[in-house]
């Protein structure tokens, strides 16, 4: 009950106003919402053969990336937290949403993103954005390289315009295939694809203004269709693009259907959730500027309920694209709002060309995306580091390349908490010191040079917590003598939780029963709350002030 009027009484409404509506009323000049409308119109140019291409390689039409990129991304950028955030389709949820789509079709993965969204929500508004800041680097490092590996595997099809009717989901497996169907390959598919990897990489030495994806679109779809080249189109495999907005659909969920899809829908809120801080984060980075985490969460929460509500699939806050918006002078959040409309008006106006796009050019693309996304550089770092960052990294990305991104995640989470507590544990030391050793100015601090005979004293470094509180149990219970009287040192003890506490509580009334003085000293306000609580001080003296505690027990022992 404490806890909740804390966080009652912390609760700040400026965290969940959206950064759109701090910046309205704090006025937008003119030439900046110019910059801000060509910064977005730049992007929408950028993301719209990124989000077809995200929707294709997650198993679904290319028309659902459209949508979710266009409704997703004017709701992430009007109520988001921060104020050049682009929201969509990305790479990150490839894995996640081809493999709820092979288990669990298309209204698997809406009921999924839809309950996902919910999660977000709640996780803003319960503040587990300044939280999920706090996922370590290497599972992050390790999940994302293992989500790059994934993308391009599941490009090579496409991209080699090999002859597959299916590809298997699970990796070896697929692999498997590729090399049993190799002679399939198609060479002008895989010229094409080549074509794009290197357009898309050096474009921008010729000129920054037009997006290299953009011209190897358009290059590869013009070639193909002047000159009737036989390779596989958007056309080809998925029919014509609607030029409409579909209407919204609403579906009832029943406690099954939740419990089937809790453990995907919690695996796209926690990508998410993590994918769009990490954008905003690096965002801020390049502004100066600083987001609001938590109705940042809430803004991507709303988007994912909207996006499958009109057939969308997830979305969150893209790194690549968020970049893009600020390098091209976008500030504010009518940059992302642009982007969204300019994206609306190729889906009414330009479908009909959209259709013609060749599928090789966009696995060329998304070849680029993966080796982006991959991070090789920090993941050798991470590897060079010490054996539990090496250990989690490992784990998680093979984790993410042989089994599945969810399994991943949770064990990666578990693994790091473990890791942790071992870490944390082995910084914890109790030192065991007597008062005949008193001469030796080493091992005693200056106040406890004068401790009577007989008085042992327990000095504990680190934090007390259930990791390490069988280390103090066990250095207590290699104390074969007995003293007069026990003085506990924390002082240098930051935290003390309820295993710790049990453990000091047990210790203590021990030694009382025994006959034993025992006194607990130096520790700081929020251990002495636990300390009182706990009522340790009918069974040792608890002084706060370390001299204090000295004078008491020289005087109890005094000319004995």
């Amino acid at each position: 009950m404490q806890r909740l009027k804390s966080w009652v009484s912390d609760w700040n409404p400026e965290e969940f106003t959206p950064k759109l509506f701090t910046l309205l009323r704090e006025g937008i000049s003119i030439q900046q919402v110019r910059r801000d409308v060509l910064a977005g119109v730049t992007v929408g140019i950028v993301a719209l053969p990124l989000a077809i291409a995200f929707a294709i390689a997650s198993g679904v039409s290319p028309e659902k990336g459209l949508i979710t990129a266009i409704f997703a991304g004017f709701i992430i950028s009007t109520f988001g937290g921060s104020r050049v955030q682009i929201g969509g389709p990305t790479g990150a949820f490839i894995i996640i949403v081809y493999g709820i789509v092979q288990q669990y079709g298309i209204e698997g993965l809406t009921f999924a993103t839809f309950i996902a969204g919910f999660m977000l929500m709640g996780m803003g508004l319960l503040r587990f954005g300044t939280l999920l800041k706090y996922i370590p680097h290497p599972l992050i490092v390790g999940f994302t390289s293992g989500i790059a590996v994934i993308i391009f595997s599941s490009q090579i099809r496409d991209f080699f315009g090999l002859s597959i009717a299916s590809v298997p989901s699970p990796f070896l497996e697929k692999w498997e295939v590729y090399f049993r169907h190799f002679q399939t390959l198609n060479p002008i598919s895989f010229g094409i694809g080549v074509a794009t990897v290197l357009i898309v990489l050096y474009f921008s030495r010729i000129t920054g203004k037009i997006p290299g994806s953009l011209v190897a679109i358009v290059a590869a779809t013009a070639a193909v269709q002047l000159l009737h080249l036989p390779v596989e189109t958007i056309e080809s495999k998925f029919g014509e693009i609607p030029r409409t907005i579909p209407a919204p659909a609403f579906y009832t969920l029943d406690f099954q259907a939740i419990k089937s899809l809790l453990s995907p829908a919690f695996a796209i809120a926690l990508l998410g959730g993590i994918e769009s801080l990490l954008s905003a984060v690096v965002a801020d980075g390049m502004t100066g500027g600083r987001h609001r985490s938590n109705i940042e969460l809430v803004a991507q929460g709303a988007a994912n309920v909207v996006s499958s509500i009109f057939g969308g699939i997830p979305a969150t806050g893209a790194i690549a694209r968020t970049a893009t918006n600020v390098k091209n002078g976008g500030r504010t959040p009518i940059a992302g709002i642009t982007h969204a409309v300019v994206l609306l008006g190729i889906m009414l106006i330009a479908a009909p060309w959209a259709k013609l796009i060749p599928l090789s050019c966009l696995a060329g693309i998304l070849v680029v995306v993966a080796w982006n996304m991959g991070e090789w550089s920090t993941f050798r770092s991470v590897y060079r580091g010490n054996y539990y960052d090496r250990l989690v990294l490992l784990v998680v990305f093979f984790l993410t390349v042989i089994f599945d991104l969810i399994v991943a995640i949770e064990i990666g989470v578990v693994l790091s908490a473990f890791l942790f507590i071992r870490r944390m544990t082995e910084i914890t030391h109790i030192n065991v010191l007597e008062s005949s050793e008193s001469g030796d100015e080493r091992l005693f601090e200056k106040e406890f040079a004068v401790l009577p005979r007989g008085v042992m004293l327990f000095e504990v470094s680190g934090p007390l917590f259930f990791g390490a509180s069988r280390v103090f149990q066990n250095v207590l219970n290699e104390t074969r003598q007995k003293p007069r009287a026990i003085v506990f040192n924390l002082r240098k003890v930051p935290i003390i939780d309820a295993t710790g506490l049990y453990r000091l509580a047990g210790v203590v009334k021990k030694f009382h029963t025994q006959g034993v003085r025992v006194f607990i000293t130096g520790f700081n306000a929020e251990v002495g709350v636990e300390l009182a609580q706990a009522e340790l001080h009918e069974s040792a003296s608890l002084e706060q002030d370390v001299e204090t505690c000295i004078r008491n027990v020289r005087s109890s022992f005094d000319g004995v």
